[in-house]
């Protein structure tokens, strides 16, 4: 087994690198394309969801396929190979075997437990099917990571651990509140058709919303969804589809909208958004103030302080900005030596103040020289409060929130600083699911992993002699064949009896000779470094290396033509 995974997620990289990697339908499917046709690989297929881009592959050397991989996942994704190297994580074998497992359960998920990446991970195989890119290993491995999530989904509470991103988007809207309780009422805007914008929509029908409006650039798409909710049994919602230019009036409308399409630019801007805040509330959004750049004065003044204060004893990263470096905040809660050699310093006036207006280098060496003779008597100064951070106004409640769930962004970023909007992102949610609690199911589906993997990896080298066996079959077949033909050629008066009871009494013999060989051939070539038993017995018997090779071929051949799971 030669299986190898080279790939990033959301917890290798930041959002914004596995935004700009994100690959497009038509990109994968390139990507697998050269994969194969590179080199190292034979086969290969691609993973991409909303947090991971990941490359499988068989190869024949683990050096020359992780740089041959890398380089052609840099290239696809239009991130330069030296920015995305740092990001890259690199399986092999068993490890990438445990990976994929694991990934299908959930475990590695930005909400651990969710099912949706079970679907993902079948789309994945029938497009690798589709263009012939999975052969039998690839095909193997992804229908048992599927066979492998669903038994985690079944045997274990994983589902309790976690919900899909959708839900768990909808209770950041709602921060942290029953969503049901939250969302009845309100009306929705589903921008996009495809299976996450289903799922979206779907949620927020069962949720309790009063109406959904789906836009989408297919109009046909989005027609077909809003039919779909408008026909459920299990919710009671007003459905109704739009064209992709209608967005903006509808946006004036929503209280909620989720957006996640396909599109390379942003969906929605923040200008856009502003004018459906200021549609909705006859009063203009206002924007948060954003820290305003450094001038080059500035960026001097600050060099021209930190070449004066080089010499200074302290140390001046921890002393609070608006402080004087050689008063009473910078020498809290120092010992006495510290403090006295702090006082010589100040009183040569080496330093730079920080405050100057207020204190004199003279002052400073009083005040010093008296901290350091309090802190002979009592040990230590006691430790300063720092200033209170000032207060920032209070932002209005939302009245229109927003969950953004593609990669990359639909949404733009600024729209986080406009006064009487929620928006919930990719990244706002990583943040928020590092610190979500797991079940203890997640120790179970662990285990349920370990044993998977260690049974792919048996199976997996127990098919790597089969080819072998199957040739070694052949070649007894074709002597028993040619003893028969040579049988009748001695006695050409055998009655077809006699001749049928021959053939198959040697027939019966060889298949017992071999019965107990090729059976514990297998059974030890399914063993950690069982590979060479295969190599032992076409030695053995003398087997021709074409042969076991035609039989290999003819496997694979049937597996890249097998059409989607």
């Amino acid at each position: 087994m030669s299986i190898l995974v080279v790939g990033l997620s959301h917890r290798s990289a930041p959002v914004s690198v596995l935004e700009r990697a994100a690959l497009s339908a038509d990109a994968q499917v390139k990507l697998a394309q050269d994969t194969v046709a590179a080199e190292p690989a034979t086969e290969a297929a691609v993973l991409a969801t909303c947090n991971r881009i990941e490359l499988y592959a068989d190869v024949d050397k683990f050096h020359a396929g992780v740089a041959e991989l890398s380089t052609l996942l840099a290239q696809h994704s239009g991130v330069g190979l030296e920015e995305l190297t740092p990001y890259l994580y690199v399986h092999y074998e068993d490890r990438a075997v445990h990976h994929l497992f694991s990934v299908a359960c959930g475990l590695d998920s930005m909400v651990v437990g969710e099912g949706q990446i079970l679907g993902q991970i079948k789309d994945s195989l029938a497009r690798a099917q589709d263009m012939h890119s999975a052969g039998r290993l690839m095909n193997d491995l992804f229908q048992q990571a599927l066979r492998v999530g669903k038994r985690a989904h079944s045997e274990t509470g994983i589902d309790r651990a976690g919900q899909s991103l959708v839900t768990f988007g909808l209770e950041q809207l709602a921060r942290g509140g029953a969503v049901p309780s939250w969302a009845v009422g309100k009306k929705a805007l589903v921008i996009g058709a495809g299976s996450m914008s289903s799922l979206a929509a779907a949620t927020l029908a069962r949720a309790g919303v009063a109406e959904i409006v789906v836009a989408n650039r297919t109009f046909e798409r989005a027609e077909r969804l809003a039919e779909i909710l408008t026909a459920a049994d299990d919710c009671d919602v007003v459905a109704r589809a739009v064209p992709m230019e209608s967005m903006p009036a509808e946006l004036t409308r929503a209280d909620v909208a989720v957006s996640c399409t396909g599109a390379t630019g942003l969906v929605l801007t923040a200008d856009v958004v502003a004018r459906a805040v200021e549609g909705r509330t006859g009063v203009p959004a206002a924007r948060t103030a954003e820290p305003q750049p450094r001038t080059p004065a500035a960026r001097d003044a600050v060099r021209q302080q930190a070449a004066a204060e080089e010499n200074c004893p302290l140390d001046l990263t921890a002393v609070q900005p608006g402080f004087s470096v050689m008063g009473e905040a910078a020498v809290a809660g120092m010992d006495a030596a510290t403090l006295e050699q702090h006082a010589a310093w100040a009183a040569g006036g080496t330093g730079t103040r920080r405050d100057s207006a207020r204190r004199t280098p003279e002052a400073d060496a009083r005040l010093i020289t008296a901290l350091a003779a309090t802190a002979a008597t009592v040990g230590r100064i006691p430790e300063r409060r720092k200033p209170e951070p000032a207060a920032e106004p209070p932002r209005p409640e939302p009245s229109l929130f927003l969950l953004d769930l593609a990669m990359p962004r639909d949404i733009d970023a600024a729209v986080h600083r406009l006064a009487g909007v929620r928006l919930v992102d990719i990244e706002s949610l990583a943040e928020a699911s590092a610190d979500a609690p797991m079940a203890a199911d997640v120790d179970q589906v662990r285990r349920i992993v370990s044993d998977e993997v260690a049974a792919f990896g048996a199976a997996q080298r127990a098919a790597h002699i089969t080819p072998t066996v199957v040739a070694l079959r052949t070649m007894a077949a074709d002597v028993v064949a040619g003893e028969i033909a040579r049988l009748e050629g001695r006695l050409p008066g055998l009655d077809d009896k006699h001749r049928a009871e021959i053939t198959q009494t040697v027939k019966r013999v060889v298949d017992k000779l071999l019965h107990a060989p090729t059976v514990r051939v297998k059974q030890l070539a399914a063993e950690p470094g069982g590979a060479g038993y295969a190599d032992a017995l076409r030695t053995l018997f003398d087997l021709d290396q074409e042969t076991v090779a035609s039989v290999s071929r003819a496997e694979d051949s049937t597996e890249k033509n097998r059409g989607p799971a």
